[in-house]
């Protein structure tokens, strides 16, 4: 089963995307960019991060950036998922190497098809 990990500050979208993911993939969930962070550098690799942008101790555009100038995950598929409608912050996010980007409220079945197509990309 793919792992995904799903980062947001909000507990309730972490136990919602929980929710509509866990019967496909193995869900971990994070409450911030720094702990994920900290958690992938131990040596936990997921197949594909879905993350906020505005959380705390490390926002969604820092751990894009963390992420991508590491070296480790540089093909690690990476959706953003947020409250956030503007141009410049999707434009923001596909610079620094996001692969994908949806705002939030979402469809739980646009979601996990963007996750599929990733994944498949991946393999």
């Amino acid at each position: 089963m793919k792992k995904v990990l799903v980062i947001d500050d909000e507990a309730v979208m972490r136990k919602l995307l929980e929710h509509f993911l866990k019967d496909r993939y193995e869900v971990t969930p994070m409450e911030n960019g720094q702990d994920a962070l900290d958690w992938m550098h131990s040596g936990n690799i997921p197949d594909l991060v879905v993350a906020d942008l505005n959380m705390p101790k490390l926002n969604g555009f820092e751990f894009i950036e963390k992420v991508r100038e590491s070296g480790y995950f540089d093909d690690l598929p990476l959706i953003v998922l947020s409250g956030e409608e503007s141009s410049t912050e999707r434009i923001r996010c596909l610079k620094l190497g996001a692969n994908d980007y949806l705002i939030k409220p979402f469809n739980p079945e646009e979601l996990s098809l963007r996750i599929d197509n990733l994944l498949r990309l991946k393999a």
